[in-house]
């Protein structure tokens, strides 16, 4: 075991950046452990679940010598121990540091040894695999810590968790047991199995779940013993070793703490062949948090309690959780795959703080799915972690599908499917999409009364622009971007695999064909056909009501509601250019004449709205004269393949400046391209120019931002301002006051905190992946077709003086009829 494990730890690279906390054990919306207060020593803090809440989770070292020394590595086990002990000291460690992939966070510390040239050197290194080409690997609830050991001396190590693993009031009562297992096809180990005595079925108490089996797992040689927190860490601090005994006391979770702890000793003493006179030794050990079932859907057939897509694949969890154990060096390859290309392609697309902004934002988006579903038909299910909770939020899949575009599309279609599903049975009244299939994760009970949260234009134009951009995905064959390793590599096959030949190969390897969304164009146009009647009937709605919107909120619901958004009605009319799009790809060649002329004259229509009078940016809106916002809603344009240039005339006409707001010459018509270059090139110059301390603010209301919608802002501007934009973000992440998983709505300048609203660890981070995923949109042609941007330097705008005068000029001209302000 012990090559096994350091052969094959996926250990990330060197980082850059610092962020407030890191991702330890981040799987889903409840198996979700985070590092926090980051930037400090980890024994400063216990380990938090996403909400800030602590969770029972420490790791400590003792060294033996005249006295035991005694450090504490990770929590505060230290506040158990003794300080005035005759039998231990606590000292602690040299903390080298953290360092981050997008699936693997390490945590490095040095131990002296009775010399200057005498150390030993510990790395915790945790692994939550990201696995593009094996959905079933990824639907695992599980993740891994593996313990690193290189030295010239002895050294034993302890860990426990308790608890509040399984429940979030800790005056619930556990209970908890010792298994061991072994085969002889697979590894021997012992597992703590931990739960609630009674089980609260799909509840949650503080975004905890209150059902589910935690299972702790180690090799069978590791010591083991549960108890009192404070008598098991300080009979480790004393002896170096556990007892092998279990408390059977069962009780309330802080009722003398139980915990259930594994330990173990490097012999690392003694010089190896060769003279060296350090020595490696590794402890590998899992969580997995086990539920059955995982949500409730009011699926087509009615409401279901869905099981884990992992049970179709595996009898029980103690099988699941064998199998997991012996595939972490399956597991390690595959997202170290993944982290090794995403670093790659992040950093060439931007820097190397990019790199860092991508992976520190994988496992956040992850974390917050729940798969379920069958082989054949997978489900990926989502909750809208902070915010408010809601099930299969569509503005919070919207920001976040950049991500699942750039890793596994598929990923992407499973997210849809239940919200499709359900609205093509009937069950929701409104003749627009929904906001969300429940008000509340694990239960999406619907909506059956239509009173969802009111953001109609938002969501037919979300749903329109996600399902033309799957489609895109599937007729270039976008297969997920990390499937360079053989099928199989270093796996074992699963026992049972030939039950489901058509869907992952026997050794858990997605089958480029074998799930029912496929790819190619007669798939793409299958799957938009089997909703086409929803495609149209949310395009209708926008075609009332997406030029001119009325009162209404948008995604950015805490900014309060407002009429004739400029952002919002761009959202809407490229929805309606989608469904040209869409229709076309269905065969339906009418429909996709009359949406492209409305889509067509909307347009036009709205950059005379929606775009100030001196042409130098676009309104928060159309009646708001000396305002200004962020047209993020730009990107769809773009990612949807509508700002590609066709010929050569509209390369002559752009060299020519030619064409402007309701102008545009005959060549630029001819080319296909939707929205004019010259509104690029104005929002890149704004941006430019109102850009702050630590990003681009949300619009003239506040200071304060989204960081999702600056990148896909950023993506659709010149190199020189996206550069800059990126640069205020990562500066941000180095010195934000922030103390949640990465929040994605903060301020702009001050000490970029919260702005009174504490959004955290919410999947929309995933449009951080919006310049990886726009580089892949339309065979690369996407962003070539933005390369004119970097043609000359952004303009230089006086922001106050342009403020002011467009405010003037809307109060003198107000009154005065231009010919479209009766209809607002």
């Amino acid at each position: 075991m012990r090559s096994y494990f350091l052969a094959l730890a996926a250990l990330a690279s060197a980082s850059t950046l610092t962020p407030p906390v890191l991702p330890l054990i981040v799987r889903n919306p409840y198996l979700s452990t985070w590092l926090g207060n980051a930037r400090n020593a980890p024994w400063e803090d216990w380990p938090m679940f996403w909400t800030g809440a602590h969770v029972g989770f420490s790791v400590m070292a003792s060294v033996s010598g005249t006295t035991k020394v005694v450090y504490p590595l990770l929590g505060r086990p230290q506040d158990s121990l003794d300080k005035s002990s005759p039998l231990y000291n606590i000292s602690y460690p040299e903390y080298l540091g953290a360092t981050f992939d997008a699936s693997t966070t390490n945590l490095t510390y040095v131990i002296p040894g009775s010399s200057a040239d005498e150390s030993v050197r510990l790395t915790l290194s945790f692994l939550s695999p990201i696995t593009p080409s094996s959905t079933l690997r990824q639907s695992i609830p599980a993740a891994y810590l593996t313990v690193f050991a290189e030295g010239g001396f002895d050294v034993d190590v302890y860990t426990d968790v308790n608890g509040e693993w399984v429940s979030g009031d800790r005056g619930n009562v556990i209970e908890w047991e010792l298994s061991q297992a072994a085969t002889k096809s697979t590894t021997a180990i012992k597992t703590w199995k931990v739960s609630r005595s009674i089980e609260q079925i799909l509840t949650e108490f503080s975004d905890r779940a209150e059902w589910g089996t935690l299972h702790f797992s180690a090799p069978d040689d590791a010591g083991h013993q549960s108890g009192s927190s404070a008598v098991l860490r300080q009979q480790f601090a004393q002896k170096g070793y556990l007892k092998n005994e279990i408390d059977n006391g069962f009780r309330r979770i802080m009722e003398e703490e139980p915990v259930f702890a594994f330990s173990k000793s490097f012999q690392l003493g003694g010089k190896v062949k060769g003279g060296s006179p350090k020595k490696e030794d590794s402890l590998g050990l899992t969580f997995a948090l086990v539920q059955d079932p995982v949500v409730q859907f009011a699926a087509a057939r009615g409401l279901t309690l869905m099981r884990p897509l992992w049970l179709s694949y595996f009898d029980s969890a103690d099988d699941l959780i064998s199998y997991h154990y012996d595939d972490f060096k399956t597991a390690s390859f595959l997202a170290r795959n993944y982290s090794d290309t995403l670093a790659l392609d992040a950093f060439e697309s931007g820097s190397s703080d990019y790199r860092d902004i991508a992976a520190l934002s994988a496992r956040q988006v992850l974390g917050a799915t729940q798969f379920s579903g069958t082989p054949e038909d997978p489900i990926l299910f989502l909750k809208e972690i902070s915010s408010n909770g809601n099930f299969q939020t569509v503005d919070v899949i919207f920001p976040a599908f950049p991500f699942f575009l750039y890793t596994n599309p598929r990923w992407l279609a499973y997210l849809l499917e239940p919200l499709l599903e359900h609205q093509l049975s009937g069950q929701y009244p409104n003749n627009y999409s929904m906001h969300d299939l429940g008000a509340h994760f694990p239960n999406a009970t619907g909506h059956g009364d239509g009173n969802d949260e009111y953001m109609p234009v938002e969501e037919c134009g979300n749903m329109l622009i996600m399902g033309l951009a799957l489609a895109n995905a599937l007729r270039y064959n976008t297969e997920p971007a990390f499937v360079s390793a053989a099928s199989g590599y270093h796996a074992k096959p699963i026992a049972g695999a030939t039950d489901w030949p058509q869907t992952v190969d026997k050794y858990g390897i997605d089958l480029p064909r074998g799930v029912r969304v496929a790819t190619g164009p007669k798939e793409a146009e299958k799957w938009l056909e089997h909703s086409y009647d929803l495609w149209e009937k949310w395009t209708g709605y926008l075609v009332r009501e997406s030029l001119i919107p009325h009162n209404q909120l948008c995604t950015d619901d805490f900014a309060g509601w407002l009429a004739n958004q400029t952002n919002l009605a761009l959202k809407g009319i490229i929805g309606i250019k989608a469904m040209a799009e869409i229709a076309d790809i269905a065969g339906k060649d009418e429909d996709a004449k009359r949406y492209r002329n409305i889509s067509d004259t909307y347009i036009e229509k709205w950059q005379e709205y929606g775009i100030s009078r001196d042409q130098t940016h676009a309104k928060l809106a159309y009646t708001w004269y000396g305002s200004w916002t962020t047209i993020y809603n730009l990107y769809a344009d773009s990612l949807l393949c509508f700002h590609i240039l066709d010929n050569q005339a509209t390369t002559q006409a752009r060299q020519k400046g030619a064409g402007w707001f309701g102008q545009k010459p005959i060549a630029e018509v001819a080319s296909g391209t939707f929205i004019p270059d010259k509104v690029y090139q104005m929002q890149s110059d704004w941006y430019h120019a109102v850009l702050q301390n630590y990003g681009l603010p949300l619009d003239s209301r506040h200071l304060y931002t989204k960081s999702d919608w600056e990148f896909f802002a950023a993506a659709v501007t010149s190199k020189k301002t996206r550069t800059e934009i990126l640069g205020t973000i990562a500066k941000w992440v180095n010195e934000t006051a922030t103390d949640r998983p990465l929040s994605d709505l903060y301020e702009t300048e001050g000490d970029g905190g919260f702005p009174g609203i504490y959004f955290m660890a919410r999947p929309v981070v995933g449009g951080h992946f919006a310049f990886l995923a726009l580089e892949r949109a339309c065979g690369g042609k996407a962003v070539e077709a933005l390369r004119f941007l970097d043609n000359k330097a952004p303009a230089m705008i006086n922001v106050g003086q342009v403020l002011l005068a467009d405010m003037a000029e809307g109060l003198l001209t107000q009154a005065v009829s231009d010919g479209w302000d009766d209809d607002l």
